[in-house]
């Protein structure tokens, strides 16, 4: 990796998604219990039988707009469903119910605390969308859970401004108890709960121009997450030797060989063919919702922190140590 850092500056951007802790799924009543039997938490909505009709679950947008107040965004007013084009064996619909061009918060930050000091890291989006199913692949045969299908689910899409492995880090770890402060989500890494994708890009170092960026797949632990980010500066670097050039692809982290293997050609907005749903009217946000969930907001971790060095006189460390939950 110091060899790499010689001659490029990683730009680095995660989209993290996180489960909201709800009693039932985004669009229907089925449970979100985990650990149920394969395919026993389903119905006409979530597995998308002809008929099964959607109906938003007012507590998972409350929930959501939690997250995007305790990260500093500004909150839509108004919002809408789109429908995500795309198949995919765990996805029955063949379209996952999503946001795209009116996501329900924009425009916010978290503080990280680095090396070097703290780091404002932004906040580009947080849209609301349903989970898919679970693949589980055996050396004879693929199958299929969709117990997880239609869970509700938040996407936290950062700005490319994270700089490094460790920095990646710091802000999944602060992210991770800033949702579970405010109750969102459980964000159980190792139940797929939280989970995180990577856009990493390399750049000669002094370039303001951005490389091409590759996105690194469902990364569900933060040492996984630092090992790919390594793993696919490598071969970027590699690439960029041997071709001059880096393909905008999708790529999958393979622990058991330390590398990053590509999958496909990295889909565009475009690609997807997002259209408004048809099945799910515009959301409206009343004001004296936000208030009454502003409210509810509890003290979150660096207001905590900062408390407890100020008030008790206690270290950084320490206050990080009295502070993490779960």
């Amino acid at each position: 990796m110091e060899q790499i850092l010689k001659h490029y500056e990683l730009v680095i951007g995660l989209e993290v998604h996180a489960e909201l802790n709800t009693q039932t799924k985004m669009f229907c009543s089925c449970p979100t219990t985990f650990g149920a039997p394969p395919n026993s938490l389903c119905c006409p909505v979530c597995v998308g039988l002809p008929g099964g009709v959607p109906s938003m679950n007012r507590r998972a947008v409350e929930k959501a707009i939690l997250a995007g107040l305790a990260l500093h965004c500004e909150i839509a007013p108004v919002c809408r469903m789109d429908r995500k084009q795309y198949f995919y064996p765990d996805l029955p619909r063949a379209y996952q119910i999503s946001q795209q061009e009116f996501p329900l918060c924009r425009n916010g930050y978290l503080d990280i605390q680095t090396e070097s000091g703290e780091r404002r890291i932004g906040i580009t989006r947080i849209h609301m969308e349903e989970d898919a199913g679970k693949l589980i692949h055996t050396d004879s045969e693929t199958l299929i859970d969709y117990n997880r299908c239609g869970v509700g689910l938040i996407e936290i899409v950062s700005e490319p401004d994270l700089r490094s492995p460790q920095e990646v880090t710091a802000y999944l770890k602060e992210l991770r108890g800033v949702l579970l402060a405010c109750g969102v989500s459980d964000c159980r890494m190792q139940e797929g709960s939280l989970r995180c994708d990577v856009n990493l890009s390399l750049r000669p170092w002094g370039s303001r121009d951005f490389g091409t960026r590759t996105e690194i797949k469902n990364l569900n632990s933060f040492a996984f997450a630092e090992k790919a980010i390594v793993a696919e500066a490598r071969r970027q670097a590699e690439e960029l030797a041997r071709e001059g050039r880096v393909l905008q692809q999708t790529v999958r982290y393979l622990a058991s060989l330390d590398a990053t293997d590509p999958m496909r050609k990295k889909e565009s907005a475009a690609d997807y063919r997002f259209f408004p749903d048809p099945n799910l009217p515009q959301l409206r946000i009343r004001p004296e919702t936000l208030e009454r969930l502003k409210s509810t907001m509890p003290e979150l971790p660096a207001e905590k922190r900062k408390r407890l060095c100020e008030q008790y006189g206690i270290g950084e460390a320490d206050s990080r140590v009295l502070t993490e939950i779960g």
